[in-house]
């Protein structure tokens, strides 16, 4: 065991779009978590890591917590829900604009917990006056009362200095848990299916983005460059038209941005060749879900 060191999981959870991507982004300082406008944009839990020498601390971004109206939505609440079991320290997030009582019955989980609770109060930079932020800091007192408040703008990095001064205090002894020089613990195809979908949730309206699941069927990598072979599903022949576009504008749009981010995140030039096509109801059936890597075997 390394002598005086510290590590521990630190899983972030909350409802959706209150800013929990951006939040786990500025404190692992990579762009871990893709982030749209859109709700349901993280279906995974992934985890970004951040190493110094005397502490690891294993950042958890989970999906946002939701009544589930399908299988797929099933899964992502049981990522949320499994971040409540294996927590050193628990960061649950909220912002100013969001109903305190809004999911009232996962909220009393998580007062429940004996671990640390470190509560979010995201977006403050959206506030008029300080007695706006004095009124609700005094409604999460009483519904979280062991939980310490911060009150941050992830976006604007307020107050995010001292929320990660305060997770290192509160981090057990522990040798750590993942290679010294991990970011994640997912793979590159991962990355880039990640990247592939937040450029469809940005393209895209209605139910089309969340209808589509990408999968990388190719990733030949060499010294320079890396060559992509990437497969968009979606439901309906009406959704492959959507995303195609006429004469293949839109897939191109989609290839061209999602390239560009790739390349960054990789830094060598990049291949991308994407295919559309559909299976039917997907969302819904534990086989796909499970060859989608939503259900683990």
């Amino acid at each position: 065991m390394i002598e005086n060191h510290k590590a521990g999981f630190v899983n972030i959870v909350g409802n959706p779009n209150v800013g929990k991507s951006t939040l786990m982004n500025d404190l692992v300082g990579e762009r871990v978590s893709i982030i749209t406008a859109k709700a349901q944009t993280t279906r995974h839990r992934i985890m970004g890591i951040v190493n110094a020498p005397e502490y690891q601390i294993v950042f958890s971004d989970t999906p946002g917590v939701l009544s589930p109206k399908y299988k797929l939505q099933e899964s992502m609440l049981g990522y949320s829900e499994g971040a409540l079991v294996d927590a050193d320290i628990l960061l649950y997030v909220t912002d100013v604009i969001e109903d305190p009582t809004k999911n009232e019955t996962f909220l009393k989980k998580v007062a429940k917990e004996k671990v640390p609770i470190l509560l979010v109060i995201n977006k403050i930079d959206l506030l008029k006056g300080q007695s706006d932020l004095e009124q609700i800091v005094m409604r999460w007192k009483e519904l979280l009362p062991n939980a310490e408040i911060y009150p941050t703008s992830a976006k604007e990095h307020f107050n995010v200095n001292n929320l990660m001064s305060r997770i290192v205090e509160l981090l057990p002894d522990s040798p750590p848990y993942f290679g010294k020089d991990a970011l994640t613990d997912k793979p590159a195809r991962f990355f880039v299916t990640e990247i592939i979908r937040e450029k469809i949730l940005l393209n895209y309206d209605k139910e089309v983005p969340y209808s589509t699941e990408v999968i990388v069927e190719k990733f030949d990598e060499t010294d320079n460059s890396i060559h992509i072979m990437a497969v968009i599903y979606v439901e309906r022949d009406s959704q492959k038209g959507i995303i195609i576009g006429r004469g293949g504008t839109m897939l191109k749009r989609i290839g061209v941005d999602a390239r560009k981010d790739i390349e960054t995140f990789f830094g060598k030039r990049v291949f991308l060749e994407m295919f559309v096509k559909v299976e039917p109801n997907w969302r819904n059936r534990e086989n796909k879900l499970r060859s989608f890597g939503y259900i683990a075997d």
